[in-house]
């Protein structure tokens, strides 16, 4: 060996070096445009509870409940060992253990029988934190979250059946309802030949002789959580498509008609069964008038479309948080990838679309939350915004895992790493509860039957004029364009992605303006509305303040 070599390090072959840590236990919480929000929109009471929620989300148990959920798969069992036919699914205690915990801290219905203010914010903040777990188990205590203001328009069943719904019991298992400590609820409302389109649905519902009673026979394409103890169905009565409680246990003990054809073989979201059930002589309740279907369940959409926005915003946050939590240890280059330019622009460019989307959510569920509670300007505000939102940010929710994912390398394709968990339940919000289409006509819609939802959205865009030029700049163009198309509906059909995108655009950058850090809204104005961004994560314009933004997205335990 001369004097300038160096020795090479020697290392046994089964040695570990460069690799981060396991990254739990973390705090979910630890987020604050999470926290920052739940304050601004009247659930700052919740915060120590959000918290405390935060920091089991992250813990080595829950997160392995999540991976064992996911892993296990939940197996249907048609009939019994004597052949009765039984249609239960049978899902891995760890399954439970997520529900149990979800439903304990309110993440099923339980702001239906809270009167404070922020009750449904804080829901949804815990949404946010819980959804760092398995996304599957969300289904079920989303649609029970929803089922209520429908249930509504039946009073002597939701006199009944609420109760039990906003409990924070989890209580599993095939029993008369109203014998449980607590319930769920699940929804059957596409069809094969027709999915979003409701109005095509088959099944028949035929009256009996007893008042309000009916009779089902059809076949549901997509039906989630068939194990839950009631649901809502749409069928068509004699007076047209109609909304139908049918319980899985009928009062006298015995069981329903609902035959369980197959669980879906979904490419993510795989802890949750996903079913076809046939309905044969079916017994089934009236929920609101005859041929007033789609009218009793409008409200249940708001609210299954804004859990889609939190459910896409906890997917984006925790990718952002495991890419973190990589380049914090990982080295290359001589260098901690957290300390490279390059890779500290990537993130940067996710915290930003990360804030925007938790951001926007949070004022969502304010606008929910104030709604309810009868405020006439939410109302409007929300019935145009929930749409809004449901379209941009699920729809962000694919890019941004893949590149968090690519921020791990190959080491971020592996199972074990749960990033392509992650990556495969990323599309699933933009497809439930309507796609991206079915959401940007569904603001056309409100635009020209509730002349009132353009001018709440446009007085909230107000709210920051003059704070930024650029933003002022695309609220003055969203105007020009809404005004335009207002006068050509096909045009307006043509654009309206483009639309809807620039709606909800504006919507986030105003909304950052006014309540995130300098650093955050002049990246995202930039960027987003002043058009110095290329076509991937991580090109920020120069001069972006990336480390204002990282030490706010990625503080030391998140």
């Amino acid at each position: 060996m001369t004097a300038t070599q160096q020795p090479v390090p020697q290392y046994a072959t089964h040695e570990v070096a460069n690799q981060p840590p396991p990254h739990s236990p973390y705090d979910a919480s630890a987020d604050a445009a999470l926290l920052e929000g739940l304050r601004r929109e009247e659930a700052g009471w919740a915060e120590q509870d959000i918290r405390r929620f935060g920091e089991l989300a992250g813990s080595e148990e829950a997160q392995l409940w999540a991976e064992q959920a996911n892993t296990n798969e939940p197996v249907l069992r048609t009939v019994d060992r004597y052949g009765n036919r039984v249609d239960e699914v049978d899902f891995h205690p760890a399954w439970h253990h997520l529900m149990r915990v979800a439903i304990a801290e309110g993440g099923a219905a339980a702001p239906w029988a809270d009167g404070r203010p922020g009750a449904h914010v804080a829901r949804f903040a815990g949404s946010l934190v819980w959804g760092h777990t398995e996304a599957g188990h969300g289904c079920p205590l989303s649609m029970t979250y929803a089922v209520i203001p429908a249930l509504r328009h039946q009073p002597d069943l939701a006199a009944v059946y609420e109760p039990l719904l906003t409990s924070r019991v989890y209580d599993p298992g095939l029993r008369i309802p109203t014998t449980k400590r607590g319930i769920l609820a699940g929804m059957g409302m596409t069809e094969k030949q027709g999915g979003s389109d409701v109005r095509t649905n088959s099944t028949v519902a035929t009256p009996t002789s007893e008042d309000g009673v009916y009779t089902l026979r059809g076949h549901k394409w997509f039906t989630s959580a068939p194990t839950c103890d009631l649901f809502l169905v749409l069928a068509q009565a004699p007076g047209g498509l109609s909304c139908f409680l049918v319980p899985r246990i009928l009062p006298d003990g015995t069981r329903n008609t609902f035959r369980i054809t197959r669980l879906k073989d979904k490419l993510g979201n795989r802890s949750n069964a996903s079913s076809e059930p046939e309905f044969d002589g079916t017994v089934a309740w009236l929920v609101g008038p005859e041929g007033r279907g789609v009218k009793t369940i409008i409200e249940m959409v708001n609210c299954t479309r804004l859990d889609c926005v939190a459910g896409s915003s906890a997917t984006i946050r925790k990718s952002l948080v495991e890419a973190g939590h990589h380049v914090r240890y990982r080295s290359a280059f001589g260098a901690k990838l957290i300390d490279q330019p390059l890779m500290r622009g990537v993130l940067a460019d996710l915290a930003v679309e990360s804030e925007a989307a938790t951001t926007l959510g949070l004022r969502l569920a304010g606008a929910a939350d104030r709604a309810i509670r009868g405020d006439e300007g939410e109302q409007a505000f929300r019935r145009i915004a929930t749409a809004i939102g449901k379209y941009w940010v699920t729809k962000r929710a694919p890019a941004f895992t893949a590149e968090a994912l690519e921020c791990l390398g190959g080491n971020g394709y592996v199972e074990e790493s749960g990033m392509p968990r992650l990556y495969r339940e990323a599309p699933l919000n933009s497809i439930w509860e309507g796609s991206g289409n079915v959401n940007a006509l569904d603001v056309l819609r409100a635009l020209a039957k509730e002349p009132g939802t353009a001018q709440a959205l446009m007085t909230e865009l107000s709210l920051a004029h003059g704070a930024d030029s650029r933003l002022d700049a695309a609220v003055t163009r969203l105007g020009t364009d809404l005004a335009a198309l207002a006068a050509d509906p096909d045009r307006a059909q043509r654009q309206a992605r483009r639309m809807v995108e620039l709606m909800a655009l504006t919507l986030q950058g105003s909304l950052l303006v006014r309540h995130a850090p300098a650093a955050v809204a002049d990246a995202f104005c930039a960027s987003r509305l002043g058009g110095d961004w290329g076509h991937a994560f991580g090109t920020l314009p120069e001069g972006t303040d990336i480390t204002g933004i990282l030490e706010r997205a990625l503080p030391e335990g998140s």
